[in-house]
């Protein structure tokens, strides 16, 4: 007869629910580190409260009676002046899912609060599920079903015990805010018994379920085809945006040197044709067309005209006609908080995302933005994507040429003279506009004609010439004192000799550039990025934030030109800089690479999963099934070649001989070990603990079942057989669980138990 596994007494399954439930609501908890809303501090309080009394089990008995019955009061006052004061429902609902997770994880609960934690942790996974695409957050959800199983499981032997034994004097002292007998159990006692009772058996089971269901649910996601939903649904909508880099449409001097302190990844690019990537990609976001006194920004009218034009769509149709021969794909991996600008290298032919958004297009400036700026990452590729540098723009020359005749079409707009001038009419070209002081204006001519020497050059000469000059002028320093006083402080800038930025070096030349007549505008976005060596795409920082400039060449589109201090003058030429990109491209071999390489692997395979992607993934699973089974033909095709061969050379005595000994001594082998050969391994290996692996233990065991199944029959023999019958039977179990010193000679009591089965069996087959 088997000895009884032993079992978890109910305080302790009491104690090792308190546990799983408080790991529950930290894991739920820490979801909200995935949304962009501000609970960092009630996060940080809840975790150090739930650490706490999962530590120390006893400290929720110290809390007053009346903590309990005001806790609900200010839970609900809290989330009504929430959101009121700041008008956010969702955020204010979260926040209220993690006071409830602290108050349910500090206190003591019955079976209905610890499923409460199961239901108020789902929502928070929930919310992050569709709110965020981190890898982490993946690994996350795993643990959180894997608790959220054992949790229940938990529950479910608690409540059968309870069923067996009754409610015990921890469930009364539970229900009464007393200490319950439980809490005074020591963690390591626990972790000790549950390696008593542990069965690997039921552990290597449940293991092997949890990875099935992972495994069938991985299929399921691979056929189930995909829809078109709106991104992150509706829950987008009531979480705050915040730019946590300031490309907007507006910015001050100093504003892009601040995204320059971040060094995380805000953008990766997949190349289906790397050899396309110029060596110095400028990745293209916000076109600011408007100066005022150190701001610049998008007018108001080119932003009106982004919103009169936004719809929702899947693609977006550029100006570019289609590339001939086979169409280079760059698909961009955007990260949320960046901007709701999409950068691109130049124009292109196609854009398309992964399902439809509410899009933004001004296609005179060549911009896409989104309606609202997304609050997790933006997967879109496009096609036939120009990298020159180049924005081709032919209305803008004619709306040139007919301002500078005084007959456009809009109303020009009157403004009241200033104290230094008379009355003037301002156009809506305000690639043109210059500071309103007249002083600022006459200090940019005289610097217009130091650099010109008074002669008229074209749009590409003063584009050398004036970058050259503020590069001799000025340095290079992220730390920028602007002087004091009351003119333009980029004017006052370029008058000193101190060093500055990129923005700017792009302010100043977008001033001079005007002043000399030559529509200039302001471009910000990413320039440079580093080649991931693992898996072979673009990776562009946020310290690669950047600053520049698009100068009209007079009559077919504008051209860029970087100012800054150790940059390119200007990008004129129309060619594919692909020769200059084996060049320059950076390797980045980095353990930063390294793992960075795991998150492109997860945006490419689960998070850009669509339904081409799904077919590709079938047929390659298929081929390599196929390609399995071939080898797997060929290799038994060999074996029955080689096997065939061999039965069908001739047999002489000598080969039988030589099988004939070869199969005597496997069998010689094999009954060696299994007489004397297992207990000298066990006597090496030294494990003899609770009877399991000791022989003598084992065939004490062995006898101990086949009696019982006797034992009906034996129960008619004489009182002095039964007498004999009950000494063997105690003997036999002294050897299977008593210990050393107390076993009788232990052949001699299998020998007497040998011959009670052998009377046993003659007796039933006699009658």
């Amino acid at each position: 007869m088997e000895k009884k596994r032993p079992q978890l007494s109910l305080d302790e399954l009491h104690q090792l629910r308190w546990l799983l439930g408080g790991g529950l609501a930290l894991i739920s908890v820490w979801t909200v580190f995935y949304l962009e809303i501000d609970a960092w501090v009630l996060t940080g309080i809840a975790t150090a409260a739930i650490l706490a009394v999962l530590m120390r089990p006893k400290l929720p008995a110290r809390l007053p009676p009346l903590a309990h019955k005001l806790a609900f009061p200010f839970i609900v006052a809290f989330f009504a002046w929430d959101l009121y004061s700041t008008a956010e429902v969702l955020p204010a609902i979260i926040r209220l899912d993690i006071l409830l997770l602290l108050y349910r994880g500090v206190s003591y609960r019955k079976k209905r609060d610890d499923l409460q934690i199961i239901v108020l942790g789902l929502f928070l996974v929930m919310v992050a599920g569709v709110l965020t695409v981190s890898l982490a957050f993946a690994v996350q959800i795993l643990v959180f079903t894997g608790c959220t199983l054992a949790f229940l499981f938990v529950i479910t032997l608690a409540e059968a015990a309870e069923g067996r034994e009754g409610p015990g004097p921890g469930i009364r002292g539970m229900e009464h805010g007393r200490l319950p007998a439980w809490a005074g159990g020591s963690w390591r006692r626990l972790v000790r018994r549950l390696r008593e009772v542990a069965d690997w058996r039921l552990l290597v089971l449940g293991g092997a379920l949890f990875v099935g269901v992972v495994a069938v649910s991985s299929l399921l996601f691979m056929a189930i085809p995909r829809f078109q939903l709106e991104n992150s649904f509706f829950l987008d909508r009531f979480i705050t945006k915040k730019s946590r880099t300031g490309f907007s449409d507006s910015i001050s001097l100093g504003d892009v040197i601040d995204i320059q302190q971040d060094n995380s990844v805000a953008l990766r690019v997949d190349v289906s044709d790397p050899a396309r990537i110029p060596a110095t990609p400028y990745w293209r976001m916000v076109v600011l067309d408007e100066y005022r006194a150190g701001l610049l920004r998008t007018s108001r009218r080119l932003r009106n005209d982004m919103v009169m034009a936004a719809q929702m769509t899947p693609f977006v149709t550029g100006l570019l006609p289609p590339a001939r021969g086979a169409p280079v794909y760059w698909t961009f991996y955007f990260e949320a908080g960046i901007s709701r600008h999409l950068p691109v290298v130049g124009p292109f032919y196609l854009l398309r995302f992964r399902e439809p958004q509410w899009v933004e297009q001004q296609s005179s400036l060549r911009m896409t933005a989104l309606r609202n700026e997304p609050v997790t990452m933006t997967a879109y590729r496009v096609e036939g994507m120009s990298t020159d540098g180049f924005v081709p723009d032919r209305l803008f020359g004619a709306k040139l040429r007919s301002a500078q005749r005084g007959q456009v079409a809009d109303k020009p707009e009157r403004k009241e003279a200033d104290e230094h001038g008379p009355p003037r009419v301002v156009y809506p070209l305000t690639t043109l506009q210059l500071p309103e002081r007249t002083d600022d204006r006459q200090a940019l001519n005289q610097m217009v004609d130091s650099i010109t020497g008074g002669v008229r050059v074209s749009a590409e000469e003063f584009a050398t010439r004036a970058s050259r000059w503020l590069t001799e002028m000025h340095g290079y320093s992220l730390q920028v004192v602007l002087p004091e006083g009351n003119h333009d402080p980029v004017v006052l800038w370029m008058e000193s000799s101190l060093p500055g930025h990129c923005e700017l070096f792009t302010a100043a030349f977008t001033l001079l550039a005007r002043a000399a007549g030559f529509p200039t505008r302001a471009i910000t976005g990413f320039k440079g990025g580093d080649w991931n060596a693992y898996e072979n795409y673009f990776m562009v920082r946020n310290s690669h934030a950047h600053a520049w400039c698009e100068v009209y060449d007079g009559g077919t589109g504008w051209f860029r030109v970087d100012p800054t201090i150790g940059a390119a003058a200007m990008t004129t030429s129309r060619q594919s800089s692909a020769a200059e990109a084996a060049l320059g491209r950076r390797l980045d071999r980095s353990w930063q690479a390294r793992l960075d390489a795991i998150r492109i692997l997860w945006y490419r395979r689960i998070v850009s999963f669509d339904q081409r992607t799904q077919m590709a993934l079938l047929l390659s699973l298929k081929e390599t099934t196929g390609t399995i089974g071939v080898a797997l033909r060929e290799v038994l095709g060999a074996a029955g070649a080689s096997l065939q061969h061999w039965l069908q050379r001739p047999w002489s005595v000598p080969r039988v001989l030589d099988w004939f000994g070869a199969a005597l001594g496997g069998v010689t082998a094999v009954v060696l070990w299994w007489r004397h050969g297992r207990s000298w391994w066990w006597r090496v290996r030294g494990t003899r603990r609770h009877g399991r692996t000791d022989p003598v233990r084992r065939e004490a065991g062995r006898w101990l079942r086949k009696l019982v199944e006797g034992r009906t029959e034996r129960q008619r023999h004489s009182a002095t057989s039964k007498v004999e019958d009950l000494d063997m039977w105690a003997d036999l179990q002294r050897l299977r669980y008593g210990p050393r010193d107390t076993w009788p000679e232990p052949q001699a009591v299998f020998r007497r138990a040998r011959r009670a089965r052998r009377a046993a069996r003659r007796t039933i087959s006699w009658r």
